[in-house]
């Protein structure tokens, strides 16, 4: 028994179409199915326009409601409602797992397909397109979340870069991107960072506060205990190793690493332990100068002078050597002096008070 009017059914009439299918003992089946192809089509035009072909969307949702006709039940209720959730929900999959062209987590999929459905219900009640806020509110989330939704939907359809621009023009490819300049630093910047750890840590310490911190030398000095002149040095002495090891194929070898920069000469002289160092005294160093200057002055008869002419530099870490063979000194009850400083570490002397103890116009053994 055929049921009657099976070619165009109504969306309405669809639930007396259904009870008379399954009274009929599910004969004429595919007049029944014919006549609900139209249904279907309509459900899958709603979705059109949204980068997935029209026949693959008919396809979905014609396959859908064939099954619904399989599990058609009396018992579920309207056929109509159950038929519309089946559908809907076929071609909803179909769109979140099938379309999209870059992974989008499953959340965002699915709201970008409520977001179409709402924004065609809103311009069809307000007869204008719905602003974001009119559309976030229908769907109950926040604009942000609406704003993700709709730049995922940009991520249904990806254009190949080697798809021409226009015809006879060049591909995408070619008008993205832009040569990179720095390209060619690669190697120097794999170099120094090489090199940077060779560099001891207090110097590269240093370098990165001025050249990342952007921080003066008077600045770097007071962070490190250190004198400006001090640091100046430092920061001389590391960037020409750098640039000396950048030119060479063999690095040379740190030149803080000899300690040879500093030599410390003792002699007698008339009854007086003559201590000269030769060098600049800084914490690379100030630690043999302190020991020798120490024993010195544990071991003399009279006292101890510690010639300073040939010293251009002395740091507070060599100041404070003095300071602690002068503490010695005094405690052996021998004299303690210093003869000759140049005007810069006589300078660094006033400054650690170390100053009454240079000896003016006196010949380093008298």
């Amino acid at each position: 028994m055929s049921a009657p009017g099976c070619t165009s059914v109504p969306d309405g009439s669809l639930d007396g179409v259904a009870r008379r299918y399954q009274e009929s003992g599910g004969r004429d089946r595919d007049e029944f199915v014919t006549a609900l192809v139209p249904f279907a089509d309509r459900l899958a035009g709603r979705y059109r326009g949204r980068g997935v072909p029209d026949d693959d969307l008919r396809q979905v949702a014609r396959l859908a409601l064939l099954n619904a006709v399989d599990r058609i039940d009396p018992e579920r209720g309207s056929f109509t409602a159950y038929a519309v959730v089946t559908v809907r929900g076929a071609l909803r999959r179909h769109f979140r797992d099938l379309s999209w062209h870059a992974h989008v987590p499953r959340p965002v999929q699915e709201l970008t397909l409520r977001l179409w459905a709402a924004t065609d219900d809103l311009t069809t009640e307000l007869s204008r397109p719905p602003t974001r806020a009119e559309v976030a509110a229908r769907l109950g989330v926040s604009t942000v979340e609406l704003t993700t939704a709709l730049l995922a939907s940009d991520a249904k359809v990806a254009r190949s870069l080697d798809a021409p621009v226009a015809v006879g023009a060049c591909d995408l490819g070619d008008l993205i991107g832009a040569p990179d300049r720095e390209l060619d630093l690669v190697d120097d910047r794999l170099t120094v960072r090489d090199l940077l750890a060779r560099v001891p840590a207090r110097e590269r310490r240093i370098l990165t506060l001025r050249f990342y911190g952007d921080r003066t030398q008077a600045e770097i000095a007071a962070e490190t205990g250190l004198s400006q002149m001090h640091v100046s040095r430092l920061l001389s002495r590391t960037l020409g190793w750098l640039r000396e090891a950048m030119l060479s194929d063999t690095p040379p070898p740190w030149p803080g690493s000899d300690e040879s920069d500093l030599a410390i000469e003792v002699a007698p002289a008339g009854g007086v332990t003559v201590v000269a160092p030769r060098g600049e005294v800084d914490a690379d160093n100030a630690e043999r100068l302190r020991a020798a200057l120490t024993h010195c002055c544990r071991h003399a008869r009279t006292g101890v002078r510690v010639d300073l002419r040939r010293v251009p530099l002395l740091d507070a870490a060599g100041a404070a050597a003095l300071g602690r063979a002068y503490t010695v000194a005094r405690s052996r009850g021998v004299s303690f002096a210093l003869v000759g400083p140049s005007p810069t570490v006589a300078r660094t002397l006033r400054a650690t008070g170390l100053g009454a103890l240079v000896q003016r116009g006196a010949p380093p053994g008298r």
